[in-house]
């Protein structure tokens, strides 16, 4: 089944990554060349099949018409499993740096946290099978296209996901505004992490925060209540990555 990819930084990134079958690159005529030229020097590359076709015909071929004069159709998302992103870790010679996503929703959101994750360098990011968002088109626009350099796997249970994490000596840290939650300004991450970032309004279940080894929550110095998910999760992210990377 083809899947089609739109906008620049995506199609570019998804050239790059060479993760998916690429079938074909549709390009707008009259579109920019200096904007459209990476992208036809990559699929050129690549021995990928490039079609130039007027604005409305790509409008059609994009769905929701919004391209910046470029279609890529390939391949589904190419789902990877915890495995490939522990032996990951281990070929890069750094302790698991990972990201759980617990119901998360809103391609927005993941793909913010996606972008992230990929730039922090996580080895991999977990999401649950079921009543969970596929990597859809949508999510790799918002990704920019990380999406692509990211082993994502999707597991059937959760929390026993988190059990096997902790058994390779990973600590499950969870963003949490509920009573008992240590501060991030408390907390040291430099060590092997799981970060799960939980739904938008509810939070991580009742059984994924019980088995959490940290619960935290952000300081702040400001009147609002909270952050959004995805901007709370990257914060934490970064955070991460500096206590790992920095010190």
């Amino acid at each position: 089944m083809m899947e089609i990819i739109t906008r620049r930084n995506p199609v570019l990134e998804t050239l790059r990554a060479q993760r998916r079958t690429i079938h074909c690159l549709w390009v707008q005529q009259g579109a920019d060349k200096k904007l459209t030229r990476p992208l036809l020097v990559e699929a050129r590359k690549h021995g990928v099949q490039i079609k130039t076709v007027d604005k409305q015909k790509l409008s059609k071929l994009a769905g929701d018409g919004k391209h910046q004069g470029v279609v890529l159709e390939v391949s589904r998302y190419p789902y990877s499993d915890v495995d490939a992103m522990l032996a990951l870790a281990q070929e890069r010679g750094e302790r698991p740096f990972l990201l759980i996503l617990d119901l998360l929703h809103g391609p927005q959101n993941i793909g913010t946290l996606l972008r992230t994750a990929e730039i922090v360098g996580v080895h991999g990011v977990i999401l649950q099978d079921r009543r969970a968002p596929e990597i859809t088109q949508s999510v790799v626009q918002y990704a920019a296209g990380a999406t692509e350099h990211l082993h994502i796997a999707q597991v059937t249970n959760l929390v026993t996901t988190i059990k096997q994490l902790q058994a390779n000596d990973i600590w499950i840290v969870g963003m949490d505004l509920a009573e008992g939650a240590t501060s991030l300004a408390d907390t040291d991450l430099n060590m092997g992490i799981g970060i799960v970032v939980g739904h938008e309004g509810q939070g991580m279940r009742r059984l994924v925060r019980e088995n959490c080894d940290i619960r935290l929550h952000l300081p702040q110095k400001g009147h609002v209540q909270s952050l959004n998910a995805s901007v709370a999760g990257s914060i934490l992210l970064y955070t991460a990555w500096q206590a790992r990377e920095f010190k």
